[in-house]
C-alpha cells in the first residue's frame, strides 16, 4: 500500500512539472453545484456523483473532475490564453459492475491536471508532448484517438438531422448506438410517445423529459440508412494500430466518408507537430474508438497512458480536446481548449514497483 504522503509528494512534482510548462495554480471548491456539472459530466459520472442537499445553495456534488470547475472559471474570467494546473482529491462511485481491485480506482483519489486554452494550432501536440515527457521514466503505452472524426462521420450520414442528433448524442454508449443503427438501417412506422398524465419520476425534470421525448418522435421518422453506411462506419470505429499506418488507412476510408477528410488531415498535422517534439508518431497507437471511452465533453482529440502488464488499472493518465464545452459554459463565448490529468497514486505505486 502506497502511503497517502508518497501520493502527494508524486503530485507535487507534477504539479511542478505543470507549472514549468507556464500554467497557474487553480484549487476549485470541493462541493461544487450539481445541475451544470451533472449535465455536462454524462450518464457515466451521473451515476457515480456524490450528491447531496444544501439547505442554502441546492444540489451539490462532491468534485468528480476539475476540468468542468476550471472551464466555468476561465469563461467568467474572459481571459486567453491560459494554462492551469490543480492537485487535489476527485470523488466518484464504485461501479456495481467494476471487478477490478479498489486500490487503483479509490472512491476518493488524487488527481494532477492541466488545462490549456489557445487558439495556436499545435496545442494538442503541446500538451501531449508535456504529458509524454513528465511519463518517460514509467515507461507506459500511449494512445491517441479523434472523436472529431467519428462526430464527422456521423455528420455526413443521410439520414434526417434529428436522427444523426440522436446517434451523436450517443456515440460515447456504444450499445444504444448499434441499437439506434438497427432501428434508422429498417423501415418501420412513426412512434409516439404517449403521455398519460402519470406524475413524472427520476432525476429528470417535466421539461427535460418533454424535449427528450419529441427528439426520439422526430428521429424516428426518415428513410433507412443504407447498409453500406453501416459498414463503413464500422470500418472507421475499427481503424487501430501505429498511428502512422492508421493514418494512411483513414485516408482510404476518407474516400469512402468524405465527411471526415478534413478531420483526418487535422490528424495528420497533430501527428508532425508530435514528431516535431521528438516523439516518433509509430510509437503512439491510433484507437479510433478510443474516445468512446472517455469523458463525454471531449469532440476531438483523445488520449491516454496505460501501464503494460496492468489491465485490472486505469489510465495512468488521460486528456483530449473539448471545444464545445467552453462553448456551454461560456455562455456563446468560446476558445479552443485541450488538457488532461494525471494520477500520482498510480505513478507512485509504478516508482516503487521494483523495491
Amino acid at each position: 500500500m502506497i502511503p497517502r504522503t508518497a501520493k502527494s509528494a508524486v503530485g507535487r512534482r507534477i504539479l511542478d512539472a505543470f507549472r514549468a510548462a507556464g500554467a497557474v495554480e487553480v484549487a476549485p471548491d470541493i462541493l461544487l453545484p450539481a445541475d451544470t456539472l451533472l449535465d455536462l459530466y454524462g450518464e457515466d459520472i451521473r451515476a457515480r456523483a456524490y450528491l447531496t442537499t444544501d439547505p442554502i445553495r441546492g444540489e451539490v456534488a462532491l468534485r468528480p473532475d476539475f476540468t468542468v470547475p476550471v472551464v466555468e472559471m476561465h469563461m467568467a474570467q474572459g481571459a486567453e490564453p491560459a494554462r492551469y494546473c490543480y492537485l487535489g482529491e476527485v470523488f466518484r462511485k464504485q461501479d456495481h459492475g467494476d471487478t477490478r481491485p479498489a486500490h487503483p480506482r479509490d472512491n476518493e483519489y488524487l488527481q494532477a491536471g492541466f488545462e490549456l486554452f489557445s487558439r495556436a494550432p499545435d496545442a494538442d501536440a503541446e500538451v501531449f508532448a508535456l504529458f509524454h515527457g513528465i511519463l518517460a521514466p514509467c515507461r507506459l503505452s500511449a494512445t491517441m484517438g479523434d472523436m472529431d472524426l467519428l462526430l464527422d462521420a456521423v455528420a455526413g450520414l443521410p439520414l434526417s438531422a434529428p436522427r444523426r442528433a440522436l446517434l451523436a448524442h450517443h456515440i460515447w454508449r456504444p450499445g444504444r448506438f448499434e441499437r439506434l443503427l438497427d432501428r434508422f438501417s429498417a423501415v418501420e412506422p412513426p412512434r409516439h410517445f404517449a403521455i398519460n398524465g402519470a406524475p413524472w419520476t427520476g432525476l429528470r425534470s417535466e421539461a427535460e423529459m418533454e424535449a427528450r421525448i419529441s427528439r426520439l418522435e422526430a428521429g424516428a421518422e426518415g428513410p433507412p440508412l443504407d447498409p453500406a453506411w453501416r459498414t463503413r462506419l464500422h470500418r472507421l470505429f475499427s481503424v487501430a494500430g501505429p498511428a502512422p499506418t492508421a493514418l494512411d488507412e483513414l485516408r482510404i476510408l476518407a474516400d469512402h466518408i468524405p465527411a471526415i477528410a478534413e478531420a483526418v488531415e487535422r490528424l495528420s498535422a497533430r501527428l508532425n507537430a508530435i514528431a516535431a517534439r521528438g516523439i516518433d508518431p509509430a510509437a503512439i497507437r491510433f484507437d479510433a474508438s478510443h474516445g468512446r471511452h472517455t469523458m463525454e465533453y471531449y469532440d476531438g482529440m483523445t488520449f491516454s497512458f496505460t501501464a503494460e502488464g496492468r489491465p485490472d488499472w486505469p489510465p495512468v493518465a488521460s486528456g483530449g480536446r473539448y471545444d464545445a464545452l467552453t462553448r456551454v459554459l461560456g455562455q456563446g463565448e468560446a476558445i479552443p481548449a485541450v488538457g488532461g490529468i494525471i494520477r500520482p497514486g498510480l505513478v507512485a505505486e509504478l516508482e516503487c514497483a521494483p523495491c
